[in-house]
């Protein structure tokens, strides 16, 4: 049974809702912020993060600290009861640092050190970055740590980038020893002996750089790690001050859509609060599916982080100004996209920005109060509807959501596949090519985790590898004794080929799965974009699916070793070859052990394999029903009742089906059965008893 946990904020124990705010933005004219105080209370607003670029407005020069702009603003938004996630201003640093400290700024992989300007254009492991930093937030804990509107700290703002200059070389290098210990050990793991380039000692070693070291796959890994644990480091040193000064105050730092810069399954470790900015391009396309499966897939990964509600720090409330197409939200998408981020584990809803900027680069991305400054516009009318609707929810903050069904995501995975060379440099598509097995299991409405190898896999029935192609020995361990004790696997093509070092497995690949598997992948085929093959399933197989799909882009030649065949591919030489296998080892009882050789291109297929499997395997659903095409239905719970979210993305007006059990529509308090007419971009909270174990 799934208990509810503590909300996020003791002082606001109910659903956030709020804006990043911008205060300094507008000090010339006090009177924008008392109109600001008026219309966050009609937005039905209850929080705002604040500071989040006001160095300059903090020091305007060194050592000159001016914090009365504001004390004026945070005990304002304390008397009308509005609280404050109060932000370190490291991501963006003032004119005079630069100009007097040039090592603050960054050198790029090319050795060049930047001019001032821009956001996070700043050395992490700088000596004098790192001091001022620790000034500054030395003097805002101690001012502002015990302010009744302050409920936590924003630390910085979307870390990201990486340093070449001396200081993180040295670093580097630093971080090396530790790791290794010897360069015998260093060159063994980075295979040096290719190419004649075995190091003898460890000056010799610096980042990659495009006109010098980039082809030793070990070294560009081992770089990235690097890079993410110097920014979590530099993370460390920022919230060391704030937790001395109260360590009751939560810290969190807010993460982008699958970022691929920082391993965010290590820095989520060091955050007390998982927070992200969630920017759907909605209205791209004539289905919101692939979007809303996306974003659905970035929520669970987030939420799955530390396993405990989330905050979606940032979304607009109407239209970005950074994506190929700026697009309005049409009528409903506000409210479906919030609760979307809602149903998947958010405890907030919180836009950039609360108002538009009159210059600058972001002067018309979207915001709750337009350059008009008033509340009589369409967008206003939205987020004030939406928190009347948060307003309401207060009995879902804490509840969790509780997955059967988990998905394996590693980011130096990610990292080895996009550094592969081969066998498809024109796109692997890795990180479609996860999202579109989970959108199987998101159609079907299955709470699905999104997990790392070294997390614990026994709360789960199914658990699904798409292209683990770096694979650690006791990872593969770990997921046979998963199989053996009664779960079922599934794992893609493209799995299980290096180590941790990059290094390939030399027992024959899938490697560490060969056994549970029962397979041997001898050769992988890429295919050109025009190139098609199919696969063709088998007369009588143990899914019982029937027909021939599409398969594109990649084609592995594996053999049945103690795997029986359940499809064959259709076409090219090794026509007739498995292509879906199904391993049923001896000593795994009810477990199963599922080989998909090839990628299919058609969602029909997945949806098809993944509703055997998910009736093969029990995985909790959250409707025993049949969903329309583009309906999800959602769930968390805590652990006496049962909070579902139905959302829908289809573009039309969509019917439900609603399964036996008593609903009641968490909004209005009316008993709901039968069949729902779920209109255009419509979204439904109903709450049922908890009746599972």
């Amino acid at each position: 049974m799934m208990n509810k946990l503590p909300p996020i904020s003791e002082k606001l124990p109910v659903m956030m809702h709020g804006a990043d705010y911008n205060p300094e933005q507008w000090l010339h004219d006090p009177a924008v912020l008392e109109e600001d105080i008026r219309l966050m209370k009609l937005a039905n607003c209850n929080v705002m993060s604040v500071g989040i670029f006001s160095w300059a407005a903090l020091e305007p020069e060194e050592g000159t600290f001016t914090f009365d702009w504001l004390d004026r603003v945070l005990d304002r938004l304390a008397a009308n009861g509005i609280y404050a996630w109060l932000a370190t201003p490291s991501g963006a640093r003032p004119s005079w640092m630069s100009e007097k400290y040039p090592e603050v700024l960054r050198v790029e992989a090319n050795r060049r050190r930047n001019l001032h300007g821009m956001r996070h254009n700043h050395c992490f492991t700088s000596p004098v970055y790192r001091e001022k930093i620790a000034i500054m937030n030395i003097k805002l804990a101690e001012r502002y740590s015990a302010h009744p509107a302050v409920i936590g700290w924003h630390v910085s703002n979307e870390y990201g980038g990486e340093c070449h200059c001396d200081y993180c070389q040295e670093a580097f290098r630093a971080w090396l020893k530790r790791k290794y210990g010897s360069l015998e050990a260093l060159n063994q793991a980075w295979w040096t002996t290719f190419w004649s380039h075995t190091y003898t000692s460890w000056s010799q070693v610096e980042s990659p750089a495009p006109h010098g070291e980039m082809m030793v796959h070990g070294h560009n890994l081992d770089w990235r790690r690097f890079v993410s644990d110097q920014t979590i480091d530099f993370f460390r040193h920022e919230i060391t001050p704030l937790k001395a000064i109260n360590p009751d105050l939560p810290c969190t730092a807010n993460m982008m859509d699958l970022f691929y810069g920082l391993d965010y399954r290590e820095f989520a470790k060091a955050v007390d609060i998982i927070s992200w900015d969630a920017y759907p391009t909605w209205h791209e396309a004539e289905s919101e599916i692939g979007i809303a499966s996306w974003f659905a897939f970035n929520h669970d990964l987030f939420r799955t982080l530390k396993k405990k509600p989330f905050m979606l720090m940032e979304s607009t409330p109407s239209q970005t100004n950074w994506q190929p197409v700026s697009k309005l939200k049409r009528p409903g998408m506000h409210r479906l996209s919030s609760l979307q981020a809602v149903a998947h584990g958010s405890d907030t809803v919180q836009y950039f920005q609360w108002r538009k900027s009159r210059g600058s680069s972001e002067k018309f991305h979207g915001a709750v109060v337009d350059h008009v400054g008033n509340e009589h516009t369409r967008v206003f009318r939205d987020v004030a509807a939406l928190g009347e609707t948060l307003s309401r929810m207060t009995e879902v903050v804490g509840t969790n959501v509780p997955a059967e069904a988990a998905i394996l995501f590693d980011w130096d995975n990610r990292w080895a596949i996009h550094d592969a060379q081969g066998p498809r440099n024109g796109g692997l598509h890795y990180e479609q090519t996860v999202v579109q097995h989970y959108r199987a299991l998101w159609k079907q409405g299955v709470p699905t985790d999104i997990i790392g190898s070294n997390d614990d896999f026994t709360p789960y029935k199914l658990i699904v590898l798409p292209m683990a192609y770096l694979l650690r020995e006791e990872t593969g361990a770990r997921l046979e004794q998963f199989v053996n004790e009664g779960g079922t696997l599934l794992v893609t093509y493209w799995s299980g080929i290096v180590n941790e070092y990059d290094l390939c497995h030399l027992t024959g690949f899938p490697g560490p799965l060969r056994h549970v598997l029962g397979i041997w992948a001898e050769e992988i085929d890429g295919l050109h974009d025009h190139d098609r093959n199919s696969l063709v399933m088998s007369s009588g197989n143990q899914l019982g699916l029937e027909g021939s799909y599409e398969i594109r882009e990649l084609c592995e030649v594996i053999h049945a070793e103690s795997a029986e065949v359940l499809a064959t591919y259709g076409d090219d030489f090794y026509a007739g070859k498995p292509v879906l296998t199904l391993n049923r080892p001896e000593s795994a009882g009810s477990g199963r052990a599922y080989y998909l050789a090839a990628r299919v291109s058609e969602d029909a297929f997945y949806d098809a394999l993944y509703g055997k499997l998910v009736e093969e395997t029990g995985v909790l659903r959250t409707l025993d029903s049949q969903l329309p095409e583009g309906v999800t239905a959602q769930l968390r719970c805590d652990g006496d009742h049962d909070y579902v979210f139905l959302l829908n993305f289809t573009g039309k007006t969509a019917k439900v089906q609603l399964d036996s059990r008593e609903y009641v529509d968490l909004e209005t308090g009316e008993s709901l059965s039968g069949t729902l007419d779920l209109p255009l971009y419509g979204s439904l909270v109903l709450k049922r008893k908890h009746d599972r174990d």
